[in-house]
This record gives structure tokens, C-alpha cells and sequence, in this order.
């Protein structure tokens, strides 16, 4: 799925079969989970391969490597062009890029002087292959803001989301949604969250959550079309019973839910502002009329 055997990655400054690529078994991030990583899409436009949002993804990672003490000296514009190069070289349109920075060797729980960026890319469509899902209200928490750097998409933070998807598979489901330390709902192992009320679109505001470059895409796309938006803390008592909802991620991009806890929303994926919104994210991906694409 991820490659073939005459797939390159990068790694360190050098183009390799990724294959062939190595990492050392005594690695900070490996025992640890200290690393840090991104999730970005290239898409097949009218006017050739553009990448969704590079520049905000790629400033996102200098933000976590920082956040998180990994000397990592790469430019935002370095990035985007070695991720272009990655894409020509791989013969990639519609993509799924993955940058990661890791840790050597380090085993005393302190900052290292080193890092290594790893860029890797493959086909994959959407998360849920467009399906609506039912979901459950995971008995796993999103991480304390006060006991971690919740802002910032740390490698080690997922094992908390593998957890909860796992718990919601194994009980019929499709994905699980997580609450916050004050019960109140967070968002999804790999996704923000929205619900719909009475033409109404809410979601919990930033501090708790992960801030989703797809979720700002949502409040961009929901004001050109004079959707309203609230931002808001909520318990799952209010979102059970409402019109509908959706995730939103660079993986899922935007994918509407059926139900909570075996409770359906009133509408159907289709009459949701949630369904519009997505045909419109498509729309302008697909036809490069997305102003935030990078270009090279």
C-alpha cells in the first residue's frame, strides 16, 4: 500500500528507495513517541498537481518541532519544494504526503541536538472511503492541555487515538469521538468535529483539540457560503438528537456520520449544510480554485 520497490523517499538529504530506508532501533522517538509528523494532500487539478495547504501544514510541523524541543532548521519553503520533488519523482498526482522528524539514539529523556526528517508519499484515498459513519463516544479522553502539548501533532499522542478507534471497531463501529478532561466533546482519534442544529454548524473551540487546517478550511468554505458558525463547548447530551455531523481532516477531508451511540441524526447525510460543504471542498481542490494551494 505505502510502496513498491521503485518508490523514493527522502531522508536526510538524500533520495532513497524507502525500501531501503533505516532508522536506528535505539531511537528516542520509537521508545518514546517523541517525534513529530504532518498529514497533507496533493490533488490532480486542471492546472497539475498542487498540494492542499502546504505552506500552513509545513509551518505546523516547525511549530511542533519547536514545541516539542526537536532542533529542526528546515525553511517552510524548503519543504514544499523537496515535497513536490518527492511527488515528480514518484510519479503522484492525487497523494497522501507524510513528513516525519524523528530522534537518533537517546535514551535520557532529554531534548536531542539532532533530528531527521523522513518524506514519504502514496495513493490513498479518503480515510473512510466516503462512507457515513457510525460512531461511539470512546471511553478513551483526549489528552489534558496542562499534562501535554495538545496543539502540536506528536507522534506519541496517537497511540491515545489507535486506542479508541480499536475500542470502537471492536464494538461494531465505525470510529470513535472523543470527549475532553471536562466531558466535554473534543473531536475524533484523527479528526475535528461538527454537528448541525437548526441551520446551525458548532464545533468545540481551540485549546483542547488538535486546530485542523481542514477545520479552518470548513469556516472558510461555511462563510462564502453564509453558513453560520459557533464555536462553542458541548456535551454529548446535546449533540445526540441533532440534524447531523461530520469530521473533518487532511485523511478524511470532510466525511459525514450516521449516528452517535446507535442514536441517528434527523437528516440524512445529504440534506446536511455538512454534505454541501464537502461538494464545495471537492470542487474547489479538484479544480484548483482554492486559493491556498502552494505553487512552485
Amino acid at each position: 500500500m505505502y510502496y513498491k520497490e521503485n518508490t523514493l523517499s527522502y531522508l536526510n538529504g538524500k533520495w532513497i528507495k524507502a525500501s531501503e530506508a533505516k532508522t536506528d532501533l535505539y531511537s528516542q522517538t520509537m521508545h518514546y513517541g517523541c517525534g513529530v509528523f504532518e498529514g497533507i494532500r496533493s490533488y490532480d487539478t486542471a492546472d497539475g498537481v498542487r498540494i492542499f495547504k502546504a505552506e500552513e501544514h509545513y509551518q505546523r510541523l516547525i511549530y511542533s518541532a519547536k514545541k516539542t524541543h526537536l532542533n529542526f532548521d528546515y525553511t517552510t519553503e524548503q519543504l514544499v519544494k523537496l515535497t513536490y520533488d518527492l511527488l515528480e519523482k514518484n510519479e503522484l498526482k492525487d497523494a497522501y504526503i507524510r513528513p516525519l522528524v524523528y530522534v537518533n539514539a537517546r535514551m535520557d529523556l532529554t531534548p536531542s541536538a539532532n533530528s531527521n526528517l523522513f518524506l514519504c508519499a502514496w495513493e490513498w484515498e479518503n480515510l473512510f472511503n466516503n462512507k457515513v459513519l457510525d460512531i461511539m463516544t470512546s471511553s478513551f479522553r483526549r489528552p489534558d492541555p496542562k499534562s501535554c502539548v495538545v496543539d502540536a501533532k506528536v507522534t506519541g499522542h496517537y497511540t491515545n487515538s489507535i486506542l479508541a478507534t480499536t475500542e470502537a471497531k471492536i464494538n461494531g463501529f465505525d470510529e470513535a469521538l472523543l470527549l475532553d478532561a471536562n466531558n466535554n466533546v473534543a473531536e475524533g482519534p484523527g479528526a475535528n468535529f461538527f454537528y448541525q442544529k437548526d441551520n446551525v454548524l458548532y464545533t468545540c473551540p481551540l485549546g483542547n483539540i488538535l486546530p485542523g487546517i481542514t477545520r479552518a478550511t470548513v469556516f472558510e468554505i461555511a462563510k462564502e457560503l453564509g453558513f453560520k458558525m459557533v464555536e462553542k463547548y458541548f456535551t454529548i447530551a446535546d449533540v445526540k438528537g441533532a440534524d447531523g455531523a461530520f469530521f473533518t481532516g487532511t485523511a478524511a477531508e470532510i466525511t459525514g456520520i450516521k449516528s452517535l451511540d446507535r442514536v441517528d441524526f434527523k437528516l440524512d447525510w445529504e440534506d446536511t449544510l455538512g454534505y454541501d460543504l464537502s461538494r464545495m471542498y471537492q470542487r474547489k481542490v479538484a479544480h484548483n480554485e482554492y486559493q491556498e494551494f502552494a505553487l512552485v
